[in-house]
């Protein structure tokens, strides 16, 4: 075996586990992987904040399918690391933190910049690990992908003390390759069961989760669904897995992010078939109102995430895909045939109890904005978005049709998600037509990413809905009676957000006007092209307007106008 620097093996793990880009941001403690990366193929954009590069990470893990990188220093920079890792880990993205660390035999002196990022990742990893003997180093990185992406995918860290980086292992790039990833299979009894307890229902529903997404089963989902005759629900995880213009769509159900129609064809369902949720609480609301009377089976790849909320009727640990294969399969051989009613039920659901979106009001009202959204992109777009008022009104509004091509940080919900993400997702598709949903609050948490955007000519559009508050928590503080320290105006026109875009070198419009909005969108794309960096397009809507929400399912308030 030849020997080298035990961090050109390492760099030749990255290259060949098919990274071709990494996020981070050097530090003395890690250079000697920077020096190996020299030359290595593999692209690197030099980030502001390593929570930046995180979630860059996650942006081109979530788009790409493979596992994101991202690199630090010692000391804060892993620390820095810790949200994006909570982020990954609550949505199941596979992502690679990489920390440099102090001198493995200075470590009990508390030198500088040595924490111990190990203990401190552990609670929001798959897997975390300091690497003590250098040859180890190739194996633990084999190892690392291994396990992201492995069952339920996920985040993992590993941690480089400086002495270790600098030694020559024995290593034979050449005779390398990626460890093998097993696929989680259901039991066939199961299978069938399954299909028994569908073909029986008279008012089915499968429930599509983020799971859906990441074992690559939208055609599958489509395929099963059209030959049982059954309609395919989404929870925000899972949006754009199943076509919203087909005729078997019901909806997205849910106390935020939700259709009330979907939420009225979830309460009349008698059964629903879980792929790939968690049954997170912000989709079911009131359990006794969500589960009714109704029979649930639960396929997850993760044995552990079933009866986590409640038990189901029927649990099956599979990967998704591998699930409706099966499913497939066994239906095959029974020749199904669904009497139409039930579909033709929840069309009739669509058109009773829809919301209004056709507001001509100034100041605008959000729903106008992703109606034009909705009327201006193509099913190819990538949409980017994060928590607040303006992410639940994208989920009850925006279409996506895409698996992959609707990408919201779920579970964790971290403020300045939208620009680092979105820089990812540009990353890893750099022809397609990248755009960030933002609020006005949340753009301002990881502002100093659209430098990286700009040096790198990386460029997208940003869509803010600005009402100058935090909103949802507004919203919120309704209940308690009071508006306390969530209005964020001042001076006359408060943060000038289109000069901020041009301090960055990048660019932007304000529209105040509903009939401004789609010029202005035409006009961002083509800057986007023109300047291949962020444009902003800065849409002020009104100050306390309110998304529809409740505490069940049949409980939804809503504060707009109904539409007929």
């Amino acid at each position: 075996m030849p020997r080298i620097p035990a961090m050109q093996a390492v760099v030749d793990v990255l290259v060949s586990e098919g990274v071709d880009t990494a996020f981070g941001c050097p530090g003395a403690a890690i250079l000697p992987l920077y020096h190996a990366m020299q030359d290595s193929g593999i692209e690197h954009l030099i980030v502001r904040h390593e929570e930046g590069a995180t979630h860059m990470a996650d942006g081109w893990a979530r788009t790409t399918g493979n596992v994101g990188v991202a690199i630090g220093t010692s000391g804060p920079a892993g620390t820095n690391m810790i949200t994006g890792l909570y982020t990954a880990q609550a949505d199941s993205i596979p992502i690679l933190c990489i920390t440099g660390q102090a001198d493995s035999r200075k470590l009990h002196t508390e030198a500088f910049q040595a924490v111990d990022i190990v203990e401190i990742a552990k609670p929001v990893t798959k897997w975390a690990v300091q690497v003590k003997e250098a040859a180890q180093l190739p194996w633990v990185f084999r190892e690392a992908f291994r396990i992201a992406r492995s069952g339920r995918p996920g985040p993992v860290l590993i941690d480089l003390p400086i002495d270790v980086q600098r030694q020559e292992i024995e290593w034979d790039s050449s005779i390398d390759s990626p460890l093998p990833v097993t696929r989680a299979t259901p039991s066939p009894a199961r299978v069938e069961r399954a299909l028994d307890l569908l073909l029986a229902a008279e008012r089915p529903l499968i429930l599509a989760g983020g799971g859906v997404v990441l074992g690559d089963a939208s055609d599958r989902l489509r395929t099963a669904a059209e030959l049982l005759g059954v309609p395919v629900g989404v929870t925000l995880m899972g949006k754009g897995t199943f076509p919203e213009d087909h005729e078997l769509f019901a909806g997205m159900a849910g106390i935020q992010t939700s259709q009330r129609w979907a939420n009225a064809a979830f309460l009349e369902a008698d059964l629903v078939l879980a792929l790939g949720a968690r049954f997170g609480d912000r989709h079911t609301g009131d359990l006794d109102v969500y589960r009714g009377n109704r029979k649930f089976i639960h396929v997850d790849i993760e044995p552990t995430q079933l009866g986590k909320v409640f038990g189901p009727d029927l649990g099956i640990v599979s990967d998704t895909g591998a699930f409706l294969d099966a499913l497939i399969e066994a239906a095959s051989k029974r020749s199904p045939v669904r009497d139409r009613a039930w579909p033709r039920r929840i069309g009739e659901l669509k058109e009773s109890l829809p919301r209004r979106e056709d507001f001509e009001d100034t100041p605008i009202k959000a729903p106008r904005v992703f109606k034009e959204i909705n009327e201006f992109y193509g099913e190819d777009a990538y949409f980017v978005t994060a928590i607040g008022l303006y992410q639940i009104w994208s989920g009850q509004f925006q279409r996506a049709h895409k698996p992959r091509h609707y990408q919201v940080c779920g579970q964790a919900g971290p403020l300045g998600w939208e620009i680092p993400a979105a820089i990812g997702v540009k990353k890893a598709k750099p022809e397609a037509e990248v755009v960030g949903v933002v609020g006005d609050y949340s753009f301002q948490f990881l502002v100093e990413e659209l430098a990286v955007a700009a040096q790198y000519d990386v460029g997208f559009v940003l869509i803010m809905l600005n009402n100058e508050y935090l909103g949802l928590i507004r919203q919120a503080e309704t209940g308690y009676e009071m508006n306390f320290e969530v209005d964020i105006h001042y001076d006359k026109i408060g943060t000038d957000n289109v000069k901020v875009m041009e301090a960055y070198g990048c660019s932007g419009t304000r529209v105040t006007e509903p009939g401004e909005i789609r010029t202005s969108l035409e006009w961002a794309r083509k800057e986007a092209e023109r300047t291949s960096r962020p444009v902003l397009v800065e849409i002020m809507i009104e100050r306390e307007g309110n998304a529809a929400m409740g505490k069940a399912l049949d409980s939804v308030v809503e504060f707009e106008p109904i539409a007929g």
